[in-house]
């Protein structure tokens, strides 16, 4: 049978979510086919976007029997060939939560091993899954013109607007500008504040020229317009946030994790806890309240500038301490003392099956370990290695703080075998 290849339009019977926005579906030669723009139980007319020997990418462009679950998309640039920031534009809002709860039970069963029911949680800040995002990576074209790239593509989706966007972020001007001699911008805003911070990323060859916007602009690391950094609020303390340094995006993202993760720490005054992959001070700062002056946090982190905001941040807490460094097995080992209670937060590709066995080896000493995570299938890896020494995970909630797209936010709280 000859093998289906690129532009080929396949009619196809779509099954569960699978990481990557799609569903699957097989092809005639019994290839799995990952398929965007549909949903479970749909049948689709499916043109095909990319091929290995092992599988095939595709994109649904006819509905042949919906999905009751599928809506109009909100977006007049999200569907097949267009815009790639939103996987479940054309999904209703808690079957939304429902294929991103299936997808983190099936990635924990397959992954770790372990059957786990999941909820996933809608946050505060959001209006039916829309205007959340407080930042926006904007590509712009020759023109000046700014937009998203196209799923798997460098092709640019010219944009004059982004429905999840923060009705802020649209109020700096940012996207009606031109640009020229621009190659990124990344527009930032902090609601209780009403800060706004545009930076923009450009060719040192080049001569840009930028528009007028409302808020701060850094160019090259270099403060063009004030403010040069942002200012908010989480849970009565004070946040600074420099260009460039990592901050949860949804609005209310910031709020909702801080209160889970020391919800499922349970630090008490006098503990000692140690935050790896600390950023600007989120969890570290809150969780130095709650152990008090008797008690200690270690921030660890390795950016430069997140530190600075860190040891900014935590200023009127000698209990908190910053350290600059990557973190390692060595430093697991021998770096971070004796916490009672450790918090990691990593990047998207998780921490590591080094980094994890090295942490699960600590059991006789910590009495909880919570992880944080924006990506299933790397968490399920890094739980499996906890697992496999004994620990148990005790607790996990999920939180949508992606509405329109596949990602959750996961909150883990694991025991060590001995507790």
């Amino acid at each position: 049978m000859k093998g289906a290849a690129v532009s080929d339009v396949l009619q196809l019977d779509v099954g569960n979510v699978a990481s990557g926005g799609g569903c699957v579906a097989r092809a005639p030669d019994g290839r799995v086919v990952f398929v965007r723009h549909s949903l479970p139980g749909e049948r689709v007319s499916a043109r095909i976007t990319a091929t290995t020997s092992s599988f095939l990418r595709a994109d649904a462009v006819e509905i042949l029997r919906p999905s009751p679950d599928r809506v109009t998309p909100p977006c007049p640039h999200a569907g097949p060939g267009r815009c790639g920031g939103c996987d479940f534009q054309h999904v209703r809002l808690e079957a939304q939560r429902q294929l991103k709860a299936a997808l983190v039970s099936e990635q924990l069963t397959r992954v770790a091993g372990v059957e786990r029911t999941v909820q996933v949680e809608a946050v505060p800040g959001d209006d039916s899954g829309l205007g959340w995002r407080t930042r926006v990576r904007l590509a712009v074209g020759d023109d000046g013109q700014v937009g998203f790239r196209r799923h798997r593509s460098h092709d640019l989706e010219l944009v004059d607007s982004c429905p999840i966007a923060s009705p802020l972020v649209m109020d700096t001007g940012a996207f009606s500008g031109r640009w020229l001699g621009t190659e990124e911008i990344e527009v930032a805003v902090a609601p209780d504040t009403g800060d706004a911070l545009t930076i923009a990323i450009t060719d040192r060859r080049a001569k840009p020229q930028f528009p007028v916007i409302h808020g701060g602009l850094v160019v090259r690391g270099r403060v063009r317009q004030q403010p040069g950094s942002l200012c908010t609020t989480v849970s009565g303390s004070e946040f600074r946030i420099s260009p460039g340094v990592f901050w949860q995006v949804h609005l209310g993202a910031p709020e909702v994790l801080a209160d889970a993760v020391r919800v499922a720490l349970g630090a008490k005054p006098g503990d000692h806890v140690v935050d790896l992959y600390a950023g600007a001070g989120l969890f570290a700062i809150l969780l130095a309240l709650d152990v008090g002056a008797d008690g200690s946090v270690l921030a660890v982190e390795r950016d430069r500038r997140a530190c600075a905001d860190a040891e900014h941040n935590a200023r009127d807490l000698p209990q908190l301490r910053v350290k600059r460094a990557s973190i390692t097995p060595a430093l697991i080992e021998k770096g971070i003392g004796r916490p009672d209670l450790l918090v990691l937060d990593p990047a998207r590709e998780g921490a590591g099956r080094a980094i994890m066995t090295a942490l699960a080896a600590r059991s006789s000493t910590l009495r909880a370990l919570v992880y944080v995570s924006c990506d299933a299938s790397s968490f399920a890896r890094d739980a499996g290695t906890l697992l496999m020494a004994g620990w148990d995970l005790a607790s996990l909630r999920a939180f949508d703080i992606f509405p329109m797209t596949e990602h959750v936010e996961l909150v883990a709280q694991f025991t060590p075998p001995s507790r």
